[in-house]
């Protein structure tokens, strides 16, 4: 038996899940900048693990027909967790501050093709030539960005300002996380509702978090908080710990994890669009080249094969 309203219909719905939660993504995480200048990044993330909790309170039950959680499922929730949420998110966010631009996006890129391997490696899946392609096309389309952002930033800032070797670890550790987080959520689809993963996963991020939350919460000043920082924040935590998990594990279901991987893509991708929107970066002619290629890939990915189209 299934639990997610996608599980029975048409392709299509299970691809926008999967595009969508990872456009969400992108947008956070360049959103999510402002706020990193308002709270600490571990409190931060407390507070979003803390009102994603509050919010899906009603997910925590079993549903009609679904089994009681056994030993795995409780093992694979807590690394989904660990990896997906706690780590990704600390290692990205510590990463980015501390690496270039051109870094960022190369590594960044590679989350399609470590989620192809890790697939074939552990789910057994075989990668089609279209996905390879598709991948291919993913890679290509984030290392254009980043060449564009580094032309943008002009010579004098690309001498000034290389690469860190401790920032690119922390993005190449968080690609990975990433990437297992997709294998993981594949794996627990088969037997939880897309609802009830969101919520423990979350629950888990919570209680790791836990600890670093309350020493810096003890510490900081939250009548300095303004107004419209406590609605970004509110927002962050709804679509970070709620929305974007409940969407990706809905897709999960029906689309294997190495053509699913290939929709990690729209993460970069959102949130250079983020940066051209609304805080006035420059696009160019290699930003419309990049989004080509992501689109491709996104076609080349998700296009019925000759034994769908037939049946």
């Amino acid at each position: 038996m299934t639990f997610s309203p996608i599980a029975h219909r048409p392709p299509i719905l299970a691809y926008t899940a999967l595009a969508t939660s990872m456009v969400l993504v992108g947008s956070y995480v360049a959103l999510s900048k402002v706020l990193v200048l308002v709270f600490p990044v571990m409190l931060l993330a407390w507070l979003r693990f803390g009102i994603g909790a509050v919010a899906m309170v009603g997910w925590l039950r079993r549903q009609p027909g679904e089994a009681p959680l056994s030993p795995r499922d409780r093992w694979l929730l807590f690394w989904e967790s660990f990896f997906g949420n706690f780590l990704f998110s600390v290692c990205m966010l510590f990463g980015v501050s501390l690496t270039s631009a051109l870094a960022a996006g190369v590594i960044m890129a590679a989350i399609p093709a470590v989620v192809a391997i890790l697939s074939w490696l552990l789910l057994k899946e075989r990668i089609s030539g279209r996905v390879q392609l598709a991948i291919g096309c993913a890679v290509g389309g984030i290392a254009l960005l980043a060449v564009a952002k580094t032309w943008n930033a002009g010579p004098a800032d690309a001498s000034g300002q290389g690469p860190a070797l401790l920032g690119d670890l922390l993005l190449f550790i968080s690609v990975w996380c990433e990437a297992t987080y997709v294998v993981i959520g594949k794996k627990l689809t088969g037997t939880l509702s897309a609802k009830r993963i969101s919520a423990l996963v979350n629950l888990w991020g919570w209680a790791l978090v836990t600890p670093f939350g309350l020493y810096l919460a003890w510490r900081f000043d939250f009548a300095s908080v303004a107004a419209r920082d406590w609605g970004l924040l509110l927002f962050y935590s709804i679509a970070a710990s709620m929305v974007t998990v409940w969407l990706w594990m809905s897709g999960l279901k029906q689309v294997p994890a190495a053509s699913a991987g290939v929709f990690t893509v729209m993460l970069p991708i959102s949130a250079a669009a983020v940066g051209v929107l609304f805080l006035g970066e420059a696009f160019g002619a290699i930003h419309l080249g990049a989004f080509t290629l992501a689109l491709l890939g996104l076609v080349l990915a998700t296009w019925p094969g000759h034994k769908a189209r037939s049946g």
